[in-house]
């Protein structure tokens, strides 16, 4: 079983989307389960409606998965688990206040060493923990031995019990801590590859803790994907950059499959440079992934984005335009020397049907071809159109053909009319109303 564990939080990002992509591949070729797992335990950050935006961006990028669980409803095995490690005396009630706590951390910080608990209410007597009528969270005791484990990309990693301290799984209200939900989870969930950015690696240690305090004993494989860095800053990407945004990157008309492709693509070895999520399936290997931080360029993506583009079928491309018309789906690809995605396109085609008023430098040469277009008869070729409308006015060169093109792209400058002309003749009386 592999999860992919977004939290309502925030909007899902490249790298976020890069880790559901990466679990969906492994998924299918492992013949395993994919759960989606909205890990919104944290209640006060959480955005309502967040987890099904989520949701509904996975559907677009045909992602499948088992089921959907929410990581909150899982709170009673939390509680009841955390219960079972104080019961063991592998957990403890801590009243430490945080003032004190605070306190604590500000002496670490003028020391220059890390902030590790000290200890103090793991020594407290059953009498005194049964008469302390105090607020308290749960500390799990910290480890006794090293933690050591894997990671199929980074290798061997090898933790001291000083590293992963005796951390909080329950805080005062009783609702679990990230570490201590995530660890439980994933073992109740039967996780069995866990693919997760590299963020999470200092998580790793803790959460294999809990699973070793409780007595689980399934090895679990960690995949740390590298962060993905903005190629012209070389900063990691964040929430100031746009490009960051999945929302954002879909908005601006890039296809679904030509995001994915660009995030299996980049930091990796691919056979080509343009295939689908299918295809990668039948050759991605995880192990493959480069330890170096992914650079990701707007512009490569547009690259990828208009190969996509170039193959897509004419009628789907109709439909995403607004239209239901295999011709306006080839229109569409006409502008592709000069687009790279659907929001552009669309643009180039509201130009061709919007209100056309006037032409510069040839107002009384547009007025003209306006009204021998409107009573023009029907013509099935362009070049009985010109020759037509060519007798009608007895304009030529280029006091003909700039307005001309104007009234009919709405631009003076693009594709050849003569090209155009073939797949807007239908819609002639519309675009010169």
């Amino acid at each position: 079983m592999l999860r992919f564990a977004p939290s309502p939080t925030e909007d899902i990002n490249i790298s976020n989307l890069r880790v559901a992509i990466f679990n969906y591949i492994v998924s299918k070729q492992l013949n395993e389960d994919l759960i989606i797992r909205v890990e919104d335990i944290d209640v006060e950050r959480n955005i309502e409606g967040k987890d099904k935006e989520i949701i509904e961006i996975l559907n677009l990028f045909s992602i499948e998965y088992k089921s959907i669980v929410h990581q909150s409803d899982s709170l009673k095995y939390h509680q009841k688990m955390a219960l079972q490690l104080m019961t063991q005396k592998k957990a403890y009630a801590c009243f430490c206040s945080d003032s004190k706590l605070d306190e604590l951390k500000e002496e670490s910080i003028k020391e220059g060493k890390p902030f590790r608990y000290d200890g103090f209410c793991e020594t407290l007597s059953d009498d005194t923990v049964l008469n302390t009528n105090a607020p308290f969270t749960v500390r799990i005791k910290k480890p006794e031995e090293n933690i050591k484990f894997i990671d199929v990309l980074k290798g061997d990693f090898d933790y001291e019990p000083f590293d992963v301290d005796s951390f909080i799984i329950l805080k005062q209200d009783k609702t679990p801590t990230y570490n201590y939900a995530c660890a439980v989870d994933d073992m109740i969930m039967d996780i069995s590859i866990v693919i997760r950015s590299e963020d999470h690696l200092s998580d790793t240690p803790k959460q294999i803790h809990v699973r070793n305090s409780l007595g689980y004993r399934k090895e679990i494989k960690y995949v740390h994907l590298p962060v993905i860095i903005n190629a012209i800053s070389g900063e990691k990407m964040s929430e100031k950059d746009n490009v960051n945004s999945v929302k954002w990157l879909i908005e601006e008309g890039f296809l679904p499959s030509a995001i994915a492709n660009y995030l299996v693509l980049i930091g990796n070895e691919t056979p080509s440079e343009i295939f689908t999520l299918e295809e990668a399936i039948s050759w991605f290997k995880i192990e493959n992934i480069s330890n170096s931080s992914a650079k990701f360029h707007i512009d490569e993506l547009r690259f990828i984005n208009r190969k996509h583009l170039e193959t897509i079928d004419d009628m789907r491309l109709s439909k995403i335009l607004g239209f239901a018309d295999t011709d306006i789906g080839k229109l569409g690809k006409l502008f592709l020397e000069e687009t790279s995605t659907i929001k552009e396109i669309k643009e180039k085609i509201d130009l061709i049907f919007a209100p056309k008023t006037s032409c510069k430098g040839f107002d009384e040469e547009f007025n003209k071809l306006k009204e021998c277009l409107q009573k023009a008869p029907f013509f099935n070729n362009f070049e009985e159109l010109k020759k037509h409308i060519a007798e009608q006015t007895n304009l030529k060169d280029e006091k003909l053909f700039s307005p001309l093109r104007h009234i009919l792209t709405g631009a003076d400058t693009g594709p050849n009319i003569s090209d155009i002309y073939p797949l807007i003749k239908n819609y002639l009386g519309e675009i010169v109303k």
